[in-house]
Formats: structure tokens, sequence, C-alpha cells
């Protein structure tokens, strides 16, 4: 990739790049023994530190606060561009050390963390949570759902770490049954909406019963409200938990600004500790971000209920208008993912002529099972409001998806509309 990037690299001396494209960067480090041309490998990166003298560490850290930068993280690409989030040591030291406690992590602990290490999953949610507490990470090198079974029962992990599609990939592997799972404690599901079906799953057939499930984006360092891990069974599947307690949240209507109450759906917005600097060289997009009381605006919609407890209804953007009514595709998702057979189950919008969006169901299926187009929607027509139906269901074998394994929506919504594009052409033929 940095050849493409930079092919300048090839044909400079060690520190001494010189490009165009990027006329700021000099050093090309190589984080491993190998050596290749224009690049610091790892080995010599660390001889290069041990001939600094303390003085000149001691005079560049005067330079330096607990609110530099210290971590660029780029935003997913779930909904769109990706964005670049500037994130301090007061950030992401701080995030993971709340995270740890709620999750009752001690150096007793071994985190099984099959999550990238360049997102925050894997560098705050996983490092620095580890680092804070003295724990172990048992560190798997890229997600292969047998690779992380063999991880935990060999390790002895009493956590691990993913998105809701790792642990539906575990959990529905064919030799699950094979391993010793009895180790574990706890660990977090988190990166995306979480089914409930899913984590009770994970209580209940990994022993996972103090699984916690974390809430936040990668402006917010990017955890800012949690489950606990001695939170009731209702509690740790149909919520998110409650605020970590130095952050403050609240619920806004997004069209008129109003707070809003207990059991009103609006977007989750939070100020503290943990809110990012900025996005890189984006200022406008800042602004945009975070209003002027310093409150940042997730893009989520979301609920609280009396008793302080969170719930996510689904992202504004994800939201469908069928015919004037307001549609969250979360809802769906969650009610189809109880039906037999399926697996996954991914709900958009897509334009239509006379209602402005239908709903559209993209469903992975379990092996073993044929379902229908009209068997999802009978299933689905007994029990949610028929404005609620789907009126198209496709079966894929997988959803596009970013390299932390979050399923692309906006991606998923153009393919969608394409296809009922296609199948009403086909019906009006």
């Amino acid at each position: 990739i940095i050849r493409e990037l930079i092919p300048e690299a090839g044909n400079c001396e060690r520190g001494h790049l010189t490009t165009s494209v990027y006329p700021y960067l000099k050093n090309l480090v190589y984080m491993g023994p190998e050596k290749h041309r224009g690049f610091y490998n790892a080995p010599e990166l660390i001889l290069l530190g041990s001939h600094t003298d303390d003085s000149v560490i001691t005079e560049a850290q005067k330079q330096f606060n607990n609110n530099s930068p210290v971590n660029m993280q780029y935003t997913s690409g779930t909904t769109g561009f990706p964005k670049g989030v500037m994130l301090t040591h007061r950030n992401i030291l701080n995030n993971g050390f709340y995270i740890g406690e709620n999750e009752r992590m001690t150096h007793e602990d071994r985190i099984c963390l099959p999550v990238p290490f360049f997102h925050c999953f894997g560098c705050v949610l996983g490092v620095m949570a580890v680092l804070t507490h003295r724990a172990t990470m048992v560190v798997v090198e890229e997600f292969d759902a047998l690779m992380v079974l063999e991880a935990i029962h060999k390790e002895r992990a009493t956590a691990v770490y993913g998105v809701p599609t790792m642990f539906i990939a575990e959990l529905n592997h064919p030799m699950f049954d094979e391993f010793d799972l009895t180790s574990l404690r706890t660990g977090i599901i988190a990166g995306a909406a979480v089914p409930p079906e899913v984590t009770r799953s994970a209580m209940e057939k990994m022993g996972m019963v103090e699984i916690t499930n974390c809430y936040g984006l990668t402006e917010t360092s990017p955890v800012f409200i949690q489950t606990r891990w001695d939170d009731n069974e209702d509690h740790k599947t149909t919520t998110i938990g409650r605020p970590h307690e130095p952050v403050e949240v609240r619920i806004v209507d997004p069209e008129t600004g109003r707070i809003c109450g207990p059991n009103e759906i609006g977007e989750i917005c939070c100020k503290g500790y943990n809110v990012m600097k900025g996005y890189y060289k984006m200022e406008e997009a800042t602004a945009a971000a975070i209003d002027a009381d310093g409150f940042l605006h997730s893009g989520d919609l979301g609920s609280f209920d009396d008793d302080g407890y969170y719930r996510v209804t689904g992202r504004i953007k994800d939201m469908i208008i069928r015919g004037g009514e307001n549609i969250y595709p979360l809802e769906i998702e969650n009610f189809l993912l109880k039906m037999p057979g399926v697996l996954d189950a991914q709900v958009v919008g897509a334009p239509d002529e006379r209602l402005g969006e239908i709903v559209v169901a993209c469903i992975r299926q379990r092996p073993g099972f044929e379902l229908t187009e009209q068997g999802v929607r009978d299933y689905t027509v007994k029990q949610m409001a028929r404005f609620k139906v789907p009126k198209y269901v496709f079966f894929v074998d997988e959803f596009p998806e970013t390299a932390s394994k979050k399923v692309q929506k906006y991606k998923l919504r153009e393919a969608a509309a394409e296809l009922v594009k296609e199948r009403k052409t086909v019906e009006t033929a």
C-alpha cells in the first residue's frame, strides 16, 4: 500500500523521504525484522533510540501535555468517507481505564483480542484497558473464528472482544463444541448495533456472564456508555448501559434542539474528557460535530429509561421515512434475527416514487435452511405494523464491511437500490 501511495519511497535513503504529495513526511518504519529500501525496520528503530541522551527526551517532552494529540484514528467509513480524528493522551488513557473498570478487569485477566489495533476497539478498549489494569493480552493476528476459539481454549482467556459479526461466526462455527471456554468470564461486544440474541448466546453458550456492551464512536475516544459486569441480563441484552461517570450525556431532538426526557427518542450527545480534539484539518466538520456547549453530536438516535439505562434506536442517516412514517431499521433487524434460519440481517431504505422510501431486508441464511421472500414477510407481518414489513427481501452471502468488520450501510443501501430497480423492471415488463 505504501509503495502505491508513495512510489518515491523505494528511491530514497531512510530518514530522507522527499515527496510532493506528503511534504512533511520524512520517516517510514516497517514494523518487522525485514529490510525494505527507504524504511527503517523495527530493530533499527529501537537502536536509534538507544543513542539518544535523556536530556533530549526531557526537552522534547516539554513540547507536549496530556491534551496533545497522540493518536490519529480514522472513522470507519460505515456511513461515508473517513475523517481523521485527533485523540489526546487524556482521551485514550482515561477511556481505557473506565472501560476496564466496568469489566472488573484485574492483573489476573487474560484478554483475547481478535480486533484490529489500528482501530479504537483494539488500541483503546484493548491495549489501554489492559495496560491500566496490568492484565495480559492474548493477541489473535487477524480474525478467524477457529483461531479465536483455539486461543481462548489454549491460553485460558478470561475475556474476549468482538463486534457482533465476530461473535456470530464463533457461536456458529461447526467446531464450537470441541473447545473448552469455561475460563471466560467477561468481554466486550461492541462496534455496531448488538442484537439481544447474540449477547444472550455469548452469555449462555460461551460462559460470558459478565459480558459488557460498549457504545461510543471514534470521536469519543471511543466509549462513553457501557453496561457493567454486574448489570442484570435484561440490561446487558437490551440496553447499552449507563454513561461513564465523568461524562455528561443528553438526548436532543435533532429537529428543534430540545433536551429530551426519559423514553423520548432523540440524538445521543456527550460532553467530557473523552471528546476528540477535532477532525484533522477539517475545521468546518469539527464545528458541525461539536456544538457551542461542547457537546459532541453522535448522529445516533436513542433514549434513556427512568433508571438511566440507554438504548440505541439507529442512525439518523439510516432512518427510513415511508409515506411519512419513521421506521428504525434496528427494530426490524433484531426481530428478523429471531426467525429460524436467519444468521444475520440488515435493513435499509430504497427510493420509491410513491412512498418516498420502502423497507428492504438483506439476509444471510444459516446453512441448511432455504428461506423464501414471502416466508420472511409472513413472519414479520405477524408481529410488526404492516408499514414496517419489508417490501423486498434479498438473500446474500455477505455484507460489505470495513476492515474492522462493521457493516457499511451506505454501500448496502446503494446495492439494495439497484436490486430493487432491477426487480421493479422485471415486475413491470
